[in-house]
């Protein structure tokens, strides 16, 4: 079962317009799933057992705007179990605003990049999303080179708590990177992994690999323990 796995399981919510769905490699045209209401799909991995969502707002990615009440309307839906909202945020008023519309943590990447101190002023609230493609950190919605390795990144924020995506496996079920989680590990990140994960057997070998949490999107739309399967493009 993938919620009773070594590590936590945080089930991602990819919301393009109103529409969840899931992106090949983050490819904003390469729609390989869709699926409910967000909201809805939100709600239905609380009741499998999820302990928290992520949710991801990919036009707010594309765009540098926030959608507080997408995050108030999957906030309301799930509680009392907490939101991790991601998206958009540009500037700390992007991350108060989520955060006031119910999200309990808020994922940064782009803003945080070169420089997250400020950032970090958040405490736990805060999750610091290094997304990882030919060994170079990417932002901009992954369509921009940030000029940093995840070495150098992590140097930047010691210790802090952070989202770590292999851009070249996200969406593609073709198993996570599991050496890329243990160089994030190793440097002294707390390490939420993402990309490419398939089975609750890839989340027992992050935890091995020194990740805290799996965030899991494409692998649950297809597995009868928690879901029926959505409708391909």
């Amino acid at each position: 079962m993938w919620f009773d796995a070594a590590i936590e399981v945080i089930p991602a919510v990819d919301v393009l317009g109103d529409e969840a769905v899931r992106l090949q490699r983050g490819d904003y045209d390469d729609v390989v799933e869709r699926a409910d209401d967000p909201a809805e799909l939100a709600a239905r991995w609380v009741l499998a057992g999820a302990g928290r969502v992520h949710l991801v707002d990919l036009d707010g990615a594309r765009s540098g705007r926030v959608r507080p009440e997408l995050v108030r309307a999957v906030a309301e839906r799930i509680a009392p179990t907490p939101l991790q909202a991601s998206g958009g945020i540009r500037a700390l008023a992007d991350a108060h605003a989520l955060l006031d519309a119910g999200a309990d943590r808020v994922v940064v990447g782009t803003a945080a990049w070169p420089d997250p101190t400020a950032w970090l002023e958040l405490g736990e609230a805060v999750v610091l999303a290094i997304d990882v493609l030919d060994g170079e950190l990417r932002t901009g919605g992954w369509t921009a080179g940030a000029g940093l390795s995840l070495a150098e990144a992590a140097a930047r924020a010691p210790g802090a708590r952070a989202l770590v995506t292999a851009i070249d496996r996200d969406g593609t079920l073709a198993g996570p990177d599991l050496g890329l989680v243990a160089q994030a590990a190793e440097a002294g990140l707390r390490v939420l992994a993402a990309g490419g994960i398939r089975t609750p057997g890839d989340v027992d070998a992050l935890a091995e690999a020194g990740a805290e949490a799996a965030v899991v999107g494409r692998a649950l739309l297809y597995s009868p323990a928690t879901s029926r399967r959505t409708k391909t493009r």
